[in-house]
């Protein structure tokens, strides 16, 4: 019993060591090595101070910047004990809404939303992800149509002209991945600090 029981302890220290330990180091100095801005999460700084990640969308809310798309991510925070700070885009509880094409629920919450927007005056073309939630409920891209929706009220709101902004749109609009994966998408943090930039 012994003579198995001791190569069985030895073995299981062997593969913890190795999987457990060592693995997880070499990985970790590979991709700081080959991939360090990707590997710390994007961050994107400003001034010298980090705004945000390019992975993970944030909650504008101000008439003077772009909009993302909805957040899944919409009840409380999970640290929260009061239960009364609302968390969207929190990316400790990234999740989609799970509801289906069937839903009253998500087409309740999408003719509310589709309200919202045009009452704002933020868009006179509803694109899908204006009033869709992404699968991890925190994707920082919406759509092209969404951005160029959005000019008139923006260009209202910060006195600028609309055909600088189209441009602006354009200038950040990335395209397919090897031009045929995905759809092109425009990343929201990254445009409105270039908005920011704008004289």
């Amino acid at each position: 019993m012994l003579s198995q029981l001791r190569p069985a302890i030895v073995m299981m220290a062997l593969f913890t060591a190795l999987t457990g330990v060592l693995y997880p180091l070499a990985i970790t100095g590979v991709s700081q090595l080959v991939l360090a801005e990707r590997a710390n999460g994007s961050m994107i700084e400003r001034d010298g101070v980090i705004v945000g990640s390019s992975l993970i969308g944030q909650n504008f809310t101000s008439e003077r910047y772009f909009h993302g798309r909805p957040s899944a991510t919409v009840g409380y925070d999970p640290s929260d004990a009061s239960k009364t700070v609302d968390a969207p885009y929190n990316a400790a509880n990234s999740s989609g809404s799970n509801l289906g094409p069937t839903s009253k629920k998500l087409v309740d919450r999408v003719n509310a939303a589709i309200e919202s927007e045009f009452g704002a005056g933020r868009i006179d073309v509803v694109a899908a992800d204006t009033v869709t939630t992404s699968g991890s409920g925190l994707d920082p891209h919406i759509s092209p149509q969404f951005a160029l929706a959005q000019i008139p009220a923006l260009a209202k709101a910060r006195g600028l002209g609309e055909d600088r902004m189209r441009l602006l749109v354009e200038e950040h609009t990335e395209g397919r991945l090897m031009g045929v994966i995905g759809e092109p998408r425009v990343n929201v943090l990254l445009l409105n600090i270039a908005l920011d930039a704008l004289k």
